[in-house]
């Protein structure tokens, strides 16, 4: 560490993020001939170079390259550093990867209840289908579903969200009154062991094969409002969906994996006691129970129950013996959880 002149850090970064001296300079507003000093004063500690000149351009020799990836992270670490240490009243900013469809169904329609509760803590929602390295990515927090293990994170378990079948209005509407195995004359929604799985628990076992399977479960609520068939979806998902009348439940049964329903905000675990992630923390669970009430209240309203999920892993392996309904399959990507 001591071979590295700590205070040329930024002017490196700056440079190699421009590729341009004059550029890094007025970004940094420094001299050209500060910047080009600070270059040089770097590399002769190095004992290498760090660059290569082309003109006007300066871009990373491969030497370089392998040095900024280094720089960059132990920036970053101390920029968060700064930002964890500062006292409690102070503007925080928290980075959030999730799901799409967690993020579009749950949690953007929340997010005037946090900026009103905690104006001081803004959040940025990053939406992906593959699981990011939440600490190598500069994320503060993941929310992620699953049983884990999550390597390099502590954590909550916030919920657990089974697998409900859902219609929209007109045709719940129609389906009233009618047995579940009528259901296979119509259009189902969603991953094909999971219909088999769920129709076994109720009594029906059969063969089935979905009209349409979609790789995100926001997707498949939206495709159930919409009318093209019945879905067996993600609870939480489809909560709101319920709440406003967007979504029928049509039965009180649901369908649980093994720990496969468990939704979890994670993070480093050096940010445990960071006043913003305890903030976070709090209010998920605030809003997620309050929606797991509305759920309750809405379950034994239709059903005058309170149903609850049911491990169903053993009747994931359909009997080769059932019957199948024909039906026209669209694939809409792979499934998820």
């Amino acid at each position: 560490m001591s071979r590295i002149p700590l205070q040329t850090l930024p002017a490196f970064r700056a440079v190699a993020q421009s590729c341009n001296l004059r550029a890094a300079a007025e970004q940094l507003h420094l001299t050209h001939s500060a910047i080009s000093q600070q270059i040089r004063l770097l590399e002769q500690q190095l004992g290498f170079d760090l660059f290569e000149r082309r003109g006007r351009r300066v871009v990373l020799n491969a030497a370089g390259a392998i040095f900024q990836s280094a720089v960059e992270s132990a920036l970053a670490q101390l920029e968060e550093g700064v930002r964890c240490a500062a006292p409690d009243g102070t503007e925080h900013r928290m980075r959030i990867t999730m799901l799409p469809s967690f993020a579009q169904h749950w949690m953007l329609p929340r997010m005037a209840r946090w900026r009103a509760t905690r104006p001081e803590i803004t959040i940025e929602v990053h939406t992906s289908q593959v699981v990011v390295d939440v600490q190598r990515e500069g994320f503060h927090a993941a929310v992620r579903q699953g049983s884990g293990p999550w390597r390099g994170l502590a954590g909550d378990c916030l919920i657990d969200s089974p697998l409900i079948v859902v219609a929209n209005s007109a045709m719940a509407k129609r389906l009233e009154g009618r047995s579940p195995s009528d259901w296979l004359q119509e259009p189902l929604l969603g991953d094909t062991d999971r219909w088999e799985a769920w129709f076994a628990l109720v009594g029906h076992p059969s063969r089935v094969n979905p009209v349409a399977v979609f790789n995100d479960m926001g997707l498949l609520v939206q495709a159930a409002e919409q009318g093209m068939g019945i879905a067996l979806c993600r609870e939480l998902v489809a909560a709101d969906a319920l709440r406003d009348g967007r979504l029928k439940r049509l039965s009180p049964q649901s369908l649980a994996g093994a720990g496969t329903d468990k939704i979890w905000l994670l993070y480093p675990p050096e940010l445990a006691q960071w006043p913003p992630m305890v903030a976070l923390k709090q209010w998920m669970q605030a809003e997620l129970q309050a929606s797991t009430l509305q759920l309750t209240q809405g379950l034994k309203r239709s059903f005058g129950t309170a149903g609850g999920p049911l491990d169903v892993t053993a009747s994931l392996v359909a009997d080769p013996t059932l019957t199948k309904t024909p039906k026209k399959k669209k694939t809409i990507g792979k499934p998820i959880r």
